[in-house]
């Protein structure tokens, strides 16, 4: 009994030693929280990250350092004339259906708001086809709400035109009915045909629709009385459309990952879209399958008529002539050439290889294979065919299995619908961190196709916002040329090569690619080169010589001096701006007596697309 006793007294006591420490532990952990860091594999890598590279030191500081010609160059896209508020009293409603992705979307709404405001007409906001509820988007959101913010569009855009969320109730059963007249107008329409053609309609009908395929429906160069119309289009890119919150929440956010690095960051877009890449011809720069999509979807351009070119032609020659994309690997060896040597320093220094070491055997004379033949002995007996297998689901899904199945591309599925409108908020991502980054380059912008492209959007809102930042314009001839010098010894050129490319980069960056990309993405997308008129010169800097184009224009330079309240550091909201440099004119109360009949292009090759649109199901279920 007493060795019993002993064994539970000890057992009690062991109890309760385990219970003091316990308190004792949750008695640190309540205390000291704060102290205690969680450990995570990310947070050791960058602290090693850190160590290894040198946190505070960024190498090789001129290829991210601003450009320091154009740092005199401010953002001012404020009214500098007479600008009266919108008429309560407009001349109807005017909806609009836009079709295609994020390019052509933001370029559209761009226009749209230009022509509310040149007709006095009340814009509907617009329906973007590609996130209607069709496509499979979530319940919370309208097709514009999935991707931008609303109530920032409308309030923004207050003092320019009035924006309503839908029709009336009264002239809603008669869209449903298509009682109302629409047009389908080209991005290279003017401003006469709306006033001429459009105009009228609206003051009778009160309502009109707009089914808008093309990337725009306004021509990107207006005259020059309607400077206000282009520093609008400026308003509207650049301040009123607005990501939804999600959106950029989740876009600075990536952002500051990138930063948090302590070293800057370049964004490169490939542009590598399979409808451009058809367009120009460029399928024989890809391979198997890639080249087989591009070609089908270049055989249905032919089909319709956007393009009126052979199915097969030399796609190294559209190359050579810049009309093919750069390759991610070469935008990496024209970096590397500005001084990016990292990856140099993972490989070290490496001694040229042969250009060819395999050396084929000599061919043997017709003597020689019939002896062989004669020696060669009986033949085998050739195996049977293997057993057929069971075609898996992932070989019947997605590109891969109708491009090997079938000779046509089946309609798009509830999945592939879906994806066309998660795409948006993909481009909505890549677009905020291309415009936050420290430098930019892009693959394949100024393509002349007349489409809006990601690259020229991005390189536009980054001369607007900060006309300095590292945007790099390359001329995808020359960048050509400069490879097929040193193509045998790519990833060894010789020091001359080196300097060449330094000095083409060099100049992109400047004076010479701010003409270059006024003559060539300007006439297409005005918002992709919004200067002169959405910039204005700080008087301290020196002015540069303005240069003009064949048609009279300025291509660079003829930028406004700054107003007082900027060069002093001041900021003036939107809404109140133009009051102070009011001029006394009437360019905006009279729009007839300004406009310039500008003849339209013939872009039947690349505008005939209404044929996939026809039909006139996609609406806002609240109408």
């Amino acid at each position: 009994m007493a060795f019993k006793s002993k064994i539970k007294w000890v057992a009690l006591f062991v109890l309760v030693l385990s219970f003091a420490s316990l308190l004792r532990h949750l008695s640190i952990a309540k205390y000291s929280t704060v102290d205690l860091v969680q450990y995570s594999a990310l947070t050791a890598f960058h602290n090693d990250f850190d160590t290894l590279s040198g946190r505070q030191s960024i190498p090789n500081k001129k290829l991210w350092e601003p450009v320091k010609p154009l740092q005199s160059l401010q953002p001012y896209a404020n009214p500098r004339s007479n600008y009266p508020v919108p008429n309560e009293q407009s001349n109807g409603f005017i909806y609009a259906k836009i079709f295609g992705g994020f390019s052509k979307i933001r370029s559209t709404i761009c226009d749209l708001v230009t022509i509310s405001r040149l007709l006095n007409a009340t814009l509907v906001i617009p329906d973007i086809q590609e996130s209607t509820r069709s496509k499979g988007i979530s319940h919370r959101f309208k097709s514009f709400t999935y991707l931008y913010d609303e109530e920032q569009f409308m309030a923004s855009l207050k003092n320019d035109i009035i924006i309503v969320k839908s029709l009336p109730d009264n002239l809603k059963a008669a869209r449903k009915r298509n009682e109302y007249p629409s047009f389908r107008p080209k991005n290279s329409a003017s401003p006469n045909f709306y006033m001429k053609e459009v105009l009228p309609k609206l003051k009778k009908a009160k309502v009109i629709g707009l089914v808008i395929a093309d990337g725009g429906c306004l021509q990107s160069i207006l005259p020059p009385g309607m400077a206000e119309l282009q520093r609008l289009r400026c308003r509207v890119a650049f301040h009123a459309l607005q990501f939804r919150p999600e959106i950029q929440i989740l876009g600075h956010r990536m952002v500051e990952r990138l930063r948090a690095w302590g070293q800057p960051f370049l964004a490169f877009h490939p542009g590598l879209l399979r409808e451009t890449l058809a367009y120009h011809g460029c399928a024989e720069l890809f391979q198997d399958v890639h080249t087989e999509l591009i070609q089908y979807r270049r055989a249905q351009m032919i089909k319709r008529g956007i393009v009126h070119e052979e199915l097969s032609i030399d796609s190294h020659l559209r190359r050579e002539n810049g009309s093919c994309p750069l390759m991610p690997e070469e935008v990496g060896i024209l970096l590397r050439a500005m001084g990016n040597k990292e990856l140099l320093d993972i490989l070290g220094p490496e001694t040229p290889l042969p250009l060819n070491p395999f050396q084929p055997p000599p061919a043997k004379s017709e003597a020689q294979l019939k002896e062989e033949w004669k020696k060669a002995g009986p033949r085998p007996r050739p195996l049977p065919p293997p057993p057929g297998r069971p075609i898996y689901q992932h070989e019947k899904e997605g590109w891969y299995g109708w491009i090997t199945e079938t000779a046509t591309e089946p309609d798009l599925s509830a999945v592939d619908l879906r994806m066309q409108a998660h795409r948006l908020i993909w481009d909505a991502l890549d677009y905020i961190v291309s415009v936050e980054a420290d430098t930019f380059f892009p693959g394949f912008n100024n393509d002349g196709s007349g489409w809006p492209d990601f690259s020229s959007l991005v390189m536009g809102h980054r001369l607007y916002e900060t006309a300095s930042s590292r945007t790099y314009r390359p001329d995808r001839k020359v960048v050509a040329e400069l490879f097929n010098m040193t193509r045998d010894n790519v990833y060894h050129p010789k020091h001359n090569w080196t300097l060449s490319v330094q000095e083409h980069l060099k100049k992109s960056l400047g004076e010479e690619g701010l003409i270059r990309q006024s003559l060539l993405s300007k006439p297409g997308v005005f918002i992709s080169h919004p200067l002169p008129e959405c910039s204005c010169r700080i008087s301290s800097a020196e002015v540069p010589v303005q240069v003009k184009g064949n048609d009279g224009r300025s291509v660079h330079g003829g930028e406004e001096e700054c107003p007082k309240w900027m060069q002093h550091g001041q900021e003036v909201p939107l809404e109140s701006a133009g009051e102070e440099d009011k001029v006394e004119d009437n360019e905006l109360s009279e729009y007839g007596s300004t406009l310039v009949e500008q003849p339209e292009s013939n872009d039947s090759d690349r505008t005939n697309t209404s044929l996939v649109f026809d039909q006139d199901d996609e609406m806002d279920p609240n109408d």
